[in-house]
């Protein structure tokens, strides 16, 4: 019965303060976060370390808590925009790279396919394309039944909608697509049973999903990578949209080495405690 009145609450307050607030206060939960979910913090370090992006102990060290740091961003601002009015989150973003990206897949009339990794604000780019376009963004319903609530009434902004990980869900996406509209899928969410390939992300074995792949191939539909990158305190966020050539995403593999290009960028605004290699273990010997 609490669950609503503070749910209330948190929402009230992270629709008032400001963006500053919102990050400092992402920071400090970010910290307690990880230091009381000591399994999430492993993950992020194993992830991280084996990136073999950081040559040396001591930059590991401080990648990994600055990543600590941006986590808890990511994760404060993420409520915060479910929880704030369309026009108060465009308000955040400073600047949009790549723009005429959008005006040349629209001539093409095929669709577009955003592929959105978990890197730096994630959830801004889509809000940004539905204030202007219809949007089909593809998400994994949450388990608890308040949180999925709270998130999807919170991404359903604009001219949003949302469609499930299930069959339902691909049958919405192809239509939107078939339609000439937009989509949106995060390519790096671990892929459903029986959805996927075991191929490498990162120098270890991930279960990546071939859906894109498949979309491509089936709707000739345009690829364009987007992310949100966080800028300095307070500053905002600058949207960078990249087009992607069919066949760097004709497999699973390809679209696993784009999005190691990708994050490459700006490696500590990835979300690394998400356990993507779940199950690896299995399939070490293929990779040997």
């Amino acid at each position: 019965m609490l669950i609503r009145p503070i749910i209330f609450i948190i929402k009230l307050i992270l629709s008032i303060i400001p963006l500053w607030s919102i990050q400092i206060l992402g920071i400090i939960f970010g910290h307690l976060f990880h230091f009381f979910k000591n399994n999430t913090k492993n993950i992020l370090i194993q992830n991280l370390a084996c990136t073999n992006i950081y040559k040396n102990e001591s930059d590991l060290d401080q990648a990994i808590n600055l990543n600590i740091s941006e986590t808890g961003k990511t994760i404060l601002e993420g409520l915060s925009i479910w929880a704030s009015p369309q026009k108060r989150v465009l308000d955040w973003v400073s600047r949009v790279e790549g723009i005429h990206n959008i005006a040349q897949a629209k001539r093409l009339g095929k669709g577009i396919i955003f592929l959105t990794p978990h890197l730096g604000a994630y959830e801004i780019s889509s809000i940004y394309y539905g204030s202007t376009h219809p949007l089909t963004v593809l998400f994994r319903p949450s388990r608890l039944s308040w949180l999925s609530n709270f998130m999807d009434n919170g991404r359903k902004k604009g001219l949003i909608k949302l469609a499930p990980t299930n069959r339902s869900g691909i049958k919405k996406i192809l239509q939107a697509l078939r339609e000439g509209e937009a989509i949106g899928i995060l390519p790096d969410q671990a892929a459903n049973k029986g959805e996927g390939e075991w191929v490498p992300f990162f120098n270890r074995p991930a279960y990546t999903m071939v859906l894109v792949s498949r979309l491509v191939k089936k709707t000739g539909a345009s690829v364009i990578m987007v992310y949100t990158e966080r800028l300095s305190l307070g500053k905002g966020f600058a949207i960078h949209l990249e087009a992607i050539k069919s066949k760097e995403i004709d497999s699973p593999t390809g679209l696993n080495k784009l999005l190691e290009r990708i994050i490459r960028k700006n490696p500590t605004q990835y979300l690394w405690n998400y356990d993507k290699h779940k199950g690896y273990e299995s399939q070490l010997e293929k990779f040997k």
